[in-house]
Formats: structure tokens, sequence, C-alpha cells
């Protein structure tokens, strides 16, 4: 079987395979809608520890998404893998005290190099430097470091150079967030006006974005400040243009936390139809999987049945200043 035969496969199974095959179909049925909906991925977890970086490179390479929302921690880690910075295999069970007196720090099983986290720490604040003094949205600072940081492939390189917009709305909340400190800190010591990150543009740019689509389809990968972020997307468009518009036409999530504790990470696609940020007649589905099983499947399979939905191109979005041009 191939993966594409695998996951229908999983429709007319159970439990959470039976959920997987059906995200997988909601993700195609994105794909292949003739009115091109913008298909949003949000990011959160220690998505790069777990080897997800080229999965997520190649959803951007193949146009299977067309706007990354994701935390600073995702795109810091996998800039420091471009930059030839390793992350090695570890052990949950290690001695902690023992790692902190080695510069290691560890991510669940994983391990890596806190000397390198400093040097790239200390790259971004010098990298943002060349930024005249204004106030940026997180979309602006991360494609300048994709195309600035000299590394390899990276995903703010990718998504640079395929015209594919990178949100961070909690960038501060980062190791990306501590070299943009760094910077602060040593142009205000200078007393000279530096860049400032301006998160209310971002939440204009998202409306920007939301209101020049036919429709919208949000993948979330996990939960947190993506997933919250982009669907208050919504009441802010209708707010902005004083009109009450559907929700996120289709919607498809993995998660390992679950409804019952009130949190937004676990919460169902179906409560966010309360709140008018999907729509009533969303086509949508929810895997209860850890994501470094569950994402490597879902493109695996879509990548399998690429000609039943491609080639599909980068969208079309042509900013001027926080303005999309019609």
């Amino acid at each position: 079987m191939s993966l594409g035969d695998l996951l229908e496969a999983f429709q007319s199974t159970s439990v959470q395979a039976r959920n997987l095959g059906r995200c997988y179909q909601v993700w195609k049925n994105m794909l292949t809608d003739k009115k091109r909906p913008t298909i949003f991925l949000g990011l959160s977890g220690p998505l790069i520890a777990a080897g997800q970086g080229k999965v997520i490179r190649d959803l951007i390479r193949y146009h299977m998404v067309d706007v990354v929302v994701s935390t600073g921690a995702i795109l810091y880690q996998d800039l420091y893998q471009a930059l030839g910075f390793k992350h090695y295999i570890g052990s949950p069970t290690a001695d902690d005290v023992e790692l902190r007196d080695m510069a290691i720090d560890r991510i669940y099983d994983t391990y890596v190099d806190e000397e390198k986290f400093e040097d790239l720490d200390r790259l971004i604040g010098r990298s943002v430097e060349k930024l005249d003094p204004r106030g940026y949205s997180s979309r602006e600072v991360l494609e300048f470091l994709g195309k600035n940081i000299p590394a390899g492939e990276s995903i703010l390189s990718l998504a640079a150079k395929e015209g594919i917009p990178v949100f961070s709305p909690a960038l501060i909340d980062s190791s990306i967030g501590i070299g943009l400190t760094l910077n602060y800190g040593e142009t205000r010591a200078r007393g000279k006006p530096g860049f400032v990150l301006d998160a209310v543009r971002d939440n204009y740019e998202l409306v920007q974005i939301l209101v020049h689509s036919p429709r919208t389809a949000v993948i979330y990968v996990g939960g947190g400040t993506p997933k919250n972020w982009v669907n208050d997307g919504i009441v802010m468009a209708n707010y902005h243009y004083q009109r009450e518009g559907e929700g996120h036409y289709y919607a498809i999530q993995v998660t390992t936390d679950v409804p019952h504790w009130g949190g937004l990470s676990g919460s169902t696609l179906d409560e966010a139809m309360s709140w008018g940020k999907v729509s009533r007649s969303a086509t949508k589905a929810m895997a209860f999987i850890e994501a470094s099983v569950a994402l490597p499947l879902l493109f695996g399979a879509l990548y399998d049945r690429r000609k039943e939905w491609g080639p599909r191109s980068p969208p079309d979005f042509r900013w001027d200043g926080d303005h999309i041009k019609d």
C-alpha cells in the first residue's frame, strides 16, 4: 500500500485511525476546492526536535499551505539546524543538573547546544540592526531573517522564496525574542532608535489576508497561540468591516490535548462554531494523535495523491506596507 492508500483505508477503521483518515480527506478537499481557499497552517509544540522540519518545508514547497502561523521556538530551532547546529538523541530520564553543567539543553528526549543557541541569539540581534527604526509585524521580521541570515534551507528562507507569509504572534516568547531583546538593549544603550515589534500590525495584516480570501481553511498542528490567533482573525475581520461573515470553511486539527479540561488547545472545532470562528457549514475533522506521528502521515498521503490536486500555485499577496493590494 502507498500512504495514500493507507490514509484512505483509515477512513473505514475506527477511533483515531478513522479521525486521521478524515483529516486527510478534509485537507484534500481544501486542495481541490475550485474557489482556492487560503490555507493557514498553525504550528505549536517541539516539532523540529521531533524531526518535522523537512515535512513543514515540503508543505511550503508544494504549496499545500498558503500562510504559516507558528510559535517562535519552531522557527528558531529550524533556523538553528539550518545553520548546521544539531539536535541530538537524548533521554527523558537524564540527569538535568549534569546536563546544565555541560551547557546542554533538553527538549524531552532531545538535546541541543546552549552555546550554539547563544551564538544564534546574538546573530539575530546583529541582523536586525539593518532594519529601519519603525514598527514591524512579525511577518516582516521573519521574512527579513529568512532573506538575510546566511544558512542552509530553513522554513523562513523557503517561505520568503515562495511568497508564503509567516507570522508568529507570540514571537517575543522564544529565543528569537531573546535576540530581538539583545538588539533593543544595545540600541537603547547607544541612545538610538531601533525597530519595534508591532503586535497590533500582525492583527491588521491577518485581517487583510482574510478579507482578500474567497474562503479560508485552517490546519492546526497542536493548539496554543497560533490556533487562537488565526481563529480570532475571523472576529477581527467582522469587526473591521462591520459585517457578520462566515468562519473558516474547512478545519482540521491534530492534538494530544483533550476537550474536558476546557483549554483552547484541546477545544473542539465544534466549539469554535459557537464563536463564529469556524463556519456552521464547515467540513472539519480532529484527530487526537501526537503530531510527530500524524503530520508525516498526512503529508505523505497527500504527496502520494498530488496528481489529484496539484500543481498548486502560491498565493498572490502583494503587500504595500501593511496592506494587500487588490
